[in-house]
């Protein structure tokens, strides 16, 4: 029989990690080596055993995620957004030395998303670009990674500049080239984004909305499993699903 997948769990304690402790524990192929939340101190321990990791914490704790991760030699899948410089430069150090999977969201649903919205920018050259997303009242980043990683696609299209603005006052007349970002927070909404195109006579609109957590977690499980048997570097989930 073969040995089951050995899993730390980072960020054990939020919503991410007992939906994907939910998952390991009905699946005999995987199994929780170990776990970490903010406010305990033994990070080194959770990795001790594991052979991948998995983190859902908060974009200033990447940074010490990363370099523990580093310094273990497990393979990290990451799903924490609003990273900070210092988990950024940890991550880029990581990818030297293990394979690391970051990614913004871990649904398939999104990344066909994506590529729908990448083909409808190249084609659709006249039309204004707004992206939408709303989340749960307790989401700290705004927008959310998965909006930037739609308008990161959209400006690859379109060479458009993918910065967030704000339109707060009298004179925020739309600007040509721009991509807008609406942001909504409340309640318990999982995740929900749209991308509108905007033309003079019609408008397009592309959309996805999660309704069960597992969704993610899912996806990092699938994400970790194939993340094992790679060589040190940086992936996303648009690799996995190119290799599978």
């Amino acid at each position: 029989m073969t040995a089951a997948l050995r899993i730390a769990l980072l960020g054990a304690s939020g919503r991410m990690g007992q939906a994907l402790e939910a998952l390991i524990d009905a699946d005999p192929e995987l199994a929780v080596s170990g776990s970490w939340s903010r406010d305990a101190t033994a990070l080194a321990g959770a990795l001790a055993d594991a052979d991948v990791a998995i983190d859902f914490t908060d974009g200033e704790t990447v940074a010490d995620v990363a370099t523990s991760a580093m310094h273990a030699g497990v393979p990290l899948v990451t799903g924490t957004t609003g990273l900070t410089a210092g988990a950024e430069d940890a991550l880029t150090r990581a990818v030297q030395h293990i394979p690391v999977l970051q990614d913004g969201n871990m649904s398939l649903g999104i990344h066909v998303m994506t590529f729908l919205v990448q083909q409808a920018a190249a084609r659709l050259t006249g039309y204004d670009i707004e992206i939408s997303e709303t989340h749960h009242r307790d989401k700290r980043d705004a927008p959310s990674g998965t909006a930037l990683k739609l308008g990161a696609a959209i400006s690859a299209a379109r060479a458009l500049d993918a910065t967030p603005k704000a339109r707060i006052g009298a004179d925020q007349a739309r600007g040509d080239g721009e991509i807008g970002y609406a942001v909504t927070r409340g309640g318990a909404v999982i995740g929900e984004h749209s991308v509108a195109f905007l033309g003079d006579h019609d408008r397009l609109e592309i959309r996805h909305a999660a309704s069960d957590r597992r969704l993610f977690a899912a996806g990092a499980l699938a994400a970790a499993r194939w993340l094992v048997n790679q060589p040190a570097g940086l992936y996303s989930m648009a690799a996995l699903f190119a290799a599978t």
